[in-house]
């Protein structure tokens, strides 16, 4: 009978197994797919030869989380590795936005679309500089971060107070009007607040991009050398050596409530798991609330809450094996892990507007992946492993593009959808199509079939607008991984701080469990103590 029962092996539920077996206890982590890591896996099923990420690829979040630093990952054989620029923007008359981890570099790459740009660029990384203690402080701990937030609240003042804030609520499209005269630097900060779910309008999307940028200047967006799994299988190797267990092809059913607290966990195959201490759930809350845990555990607001769970952008992804590489009409992008395909600011408005009254778009957003430039071990020499995604609606409404698309996504459908995606990088690296070997496709439902946390193909858990955020996350009044239920705790991307690879909410829930043990039992030795006193009296 183990302490604890995380469930799901994803990062977050491996970050959260490692700190419990840190502090001692036993713990069974039970995963429903046939390996552990959820998103954060790789394979060579494009081509034998080429290594390529299934899910997420760029990790500048695990570059920054202090979590994953505190696991000495290094110690089980991980290493990290990074593509000579960070970020590229190519535009068609072959100019193109460039971020590196050299800020000078960076900011010469902004002046070159307009005087004075790059020292705009240097400005927002010195107002990085002195919040970033304090924000990856706030980032990185549990909702509300008391003592954190206090820290920030003072750099905050000394780095402009309330100007500054406004700056960082306002949309991204603004945000790069008020700082940038020309389109280089609105083009990295739009570009990188669409690696969520936030539109180029969007209240906070111009903090959001700015902190997705300033992360790439400072810690790039780093690769494990390998592949996506090598950082999962270093969390496995770590908590197996600490005692854990990690068993896959277990698929959870089931939390067992009694006496009003989580006594463990029962599986598809009709075992029951008892937890002596907690039971912790890497799932997205609609699973956990909606299926998990039985309804008359929970109470009627949170189920009403949760029906109003807002999920992020569907997701489209092709995995290709590439003879050679990619024909860049921009030289710079050749140099960059990860390039973004969008003819401008209006571009990305254009296609987020479709995304939002259900159209899939005719000319997608691509974020394209270039593995072999960032880390030369996952194909033969001269060769590229890459990969784009782009998002679409969950609800398919109708076809921006030749009317043939539906949503349904069938063969015919994820075919034409490749095809788009293939056409929109031909219009920055024309060429592109001719060094194809193979190509791998992973519409929506594919990427929820892989990975059940990916509903629909949404990777951040939920949406990450401001009404969904902080005290909002997962429903109104949350926060935290503490669930209605004693005993439970809420450990992974739905929760606080949401999404990315860097180990935050497995963490939080992983503390808030030892916490509360702790305190139980230093109130019952307490009790002890007291009794003992009376009777010696």
């Amino acid at each position: 009978m183990p302490d604890a029962v995380v469930i799901g092996a994803g990062p977050n539920g491996l970050v959260a197994a490692n700190l419990l077996a840190d502090a001692g206890w036993s713990v069974e982590v039970l995963e429903a797919q046939d390996e552990p890591g959820g998103a954060v896996r790789h394979d060579r099923g494009v081509d034998p030869a080429f290594a390529s990420d299934l899910f997420s690829a760029f990790y500048p979040l695990a570059a920054a989380s202090p979590v994953l630093a505190g696991l000495h990952l290094e110690r089980e054989g991980l290493s990290w590795t990074h593509a000579p620029k960070v970020l590229a923007h190519p535009l068609r008359d072959g100019r193109c936005a460039v971020l590196s981890r050299d800020l000078d570099e960076t900011a010469a790459s902004l002046e070159a679309f307009a005087p004075g740009d790059g020292a705009a660029w240097k400005e927002l990384w010195k107002v990085w500089e002195t919040l970033r203690p304090g924000i990856l402080d706030a980032l990185f701990t549990p909702f509300p971060p008391v003592r954190a937030g206090a820290r920030l609240a003072l750099r905050l003042r000394a780095a402009g107070g309330l100007r500054l804030a406004r700056t960082m609520l306002l949309p991204v499209r603004r945000m790069g009007e008020e700082e940038f005269r020309g389109e280089g630097g609105r083009l990295l900060l739009a570009g990188n607040a669409l690696h969520a779910d936030l539109a180029p309008e969007a209240a906070g999307s111009g903090g959001f991009g700015w902190l997705m940028s300033m992360l790439g200047q400072t810690y790039g967006f780093p690769v494990p050398v390998g592949g996506a799994g090598a950082l999962t299988d270093a969390l496995v190797r770590r908590v197996t050596r600490s005692g854990g267990t990690v068993r896959c092809g277990e698929r959870v059913t089931e939390v067992v409530v009694r006496g009003g607290r989580a006594v463990g966990v029962r599986t598809a195959s009709g075992q029951a798991v008892v937890a002596r201490r907690a039971v912790l759930a890497d799932v997205s809350a609609p699973v956990l609330y909606g299926s998990l845990v039985a309804e008359h555990h929970l109470p009627a607001r949170l189920l009403g809450d949760l029906r109003r769970f807002h999920w992020d952008f569907a997701t489209f992804k092709v995995d290709w094996a590439l003879n050679g590489p990619v024909p860049w009409n921009c030289p710079e992008a050749a140099q960059a892990g990860t390039v973004h395909l969008a003819e401008g600011v209006d571009a990305l408005t254009r296609f987020a507007a479709q995304i939002a009254t259900g159209h899939v778009p005719d000319e997608p957003f691509a974020l394209f992946g270039q593995m072999t430039t960032a880390d030369a071990s996952r194909s033969p020499r001269g060769t590229e492993s890459a990969w784009a995604y782009t998002h679409v609606p969950h609800r398919v409404r109708g076809d921006a593009g030749d009317g043939k698309l539906t949503g349904s996504w069938d063969a015919r459908e994820q075919e034409a959808m490749a095809d788009r995606v293939e056409t929109q990088v031909e219009r920055y690296a024309p060429g592109f199509r001719g060094l194809i070997r193979a190509r791998r496709i992973l519409a929506p439902p594919t990427l929820e079939s892989m990975d059940a946390n990916l509903h629909g193909g949404a990777i951040n858990g939920g949406t990450t607008a401001l009404h969904q955020q902080l005290v909002f996350r997962p429903t109104p009044g949350t926060g935290r991984p503490e669930t209605p239920v004693p005993g439970l705790y809420l450990a992974s991307a739905s929760a606080h701080p949401g999404g990315g690879v860097h180990g935050a909410p497995g963490a939080n829930a992983a503390r808030a469990a030892l916490r509360r043990h702790t305190g139980a039992l230093a109130h019952l030795q307490s009790r002890l103590a007291h009794r003992d006193r009376k009777g010696q009296r």
